[in-house]
């Protein structure tokens, strides 16, 4: 099997799912919260399609494993294993917004090979395999995606879900830094940010306290759009936690000293 192979898999799978989340959108229905820190919401969609994505993998690749946000991580024979957020952005879902999506990865124990994000109430999907060009399908059509280039902070558009993600002081200073600098700031994207920066729409995302699931998928569509993605310090982030994507990869080391405070923070705020 080739990673197109496995991408295109993970296309008709996460579109499939998309059928048991839209039955729950903009209608009444339950949420739960599953606690911890905060206010941490789950629906019958995100368990359903979680199940439907599962049940997928093991009849089309019964020896990998299954890693999801809602049914926890099950271990396979082979070296593969699906990364699963089967609703991004439950609070936009519950609230009617359209900023959600379905994101389904999968890593190799190395890397990430394939990533798909799918949104399926407009019918929105953004693929890619790893070393190969983005994609956005929708309604029939297809095109290669492409970011931006935007070698300064003067003139970025800055994205995040929500303040909250910066739950510290040091976490809150950092991001407030990059955002006196920045000519735009819009919250409350969840994974759709990330798309829009490989659209060439947005230029900069930073998010803090994310998980496995909810970054694999996007690490190679951003990158096959030309963009990066790195934790805040410029290392690995599959695993998650503070997260940085720029669009233009000349952006990203001017960002990442504002974040670490290495850099002057004058400079007009963000409208």
């Amino acid at each position: 099997m080739t990673a197109s192979d496995y991408l295109e898999f993970a296309y008709r799978t996460v579109v499939a799912a998309g059928a048991a989340t839209l039955p729950h959108f903009r209608v009444p229905i339950a949420v739960d919260d599953k606690g911890g820190a905060g206010y941490d919401p789950v629906t019958a969609a995100d368990r359903d399609a979680e199940a439907v994505i599962r049940a997928a993998i093991a009849k089309a690749y019964p020896g990998h494993g299954s890693r999801g946000e809602e049914h926890g991580f099950e271990r396979g024979s082979s070296r593969y294993t699906w990364v699963i957020d089967p609703v991004d952005g439950t609070r936009s879902f519950i609230t009617g917004q359209l900023h959600w999506g379905m994101l389904v990865a999968l890593h190799d124990g190395e890397r990430v090979v394939c990533g798909v994000s799918h949104q399926p109430y407009v019918g929105e999907t953004f693929l890619a395999a790893a070393g190969g060009p983005a994609r956005f399908r929708h309604a029939g059509t297809e095109r290669i995606l492409a970011t931006r280039r935007c070698a300064s902070i003067g003139d970025a558009i800055l994205a995040t879900t929500s303040p909250d993600l910066f739950d510290t002081p040091r976490r809150a200073e950092a991001f407030a830094r990059v955002r006196s600098r920045v000519r735009l700031t819009r919250f409350g994207g969840d994974c759709y940010a990330y798309c829009l920066l490989a659209m060439g729409l947005i230029d900069v995302v930073i998010e803090s306290g994310l998980h496995a699931w909810d970054i694999q998928a996007l690490i190679p569509i951003i990158e096959g759009a030309g963009g990066v993605v790195t934790s805040w310090d410029g290392g690995n982030c599959e695993e998650g936690g503070e997260l940085l994507a720029c669009g233009d990869p000349a952006l990203a080391p001017a960002v990442r000293e504002l974040l670490a405070d290495r850099r002057s923070s004058s400079g007009p705020p963000s409208r």
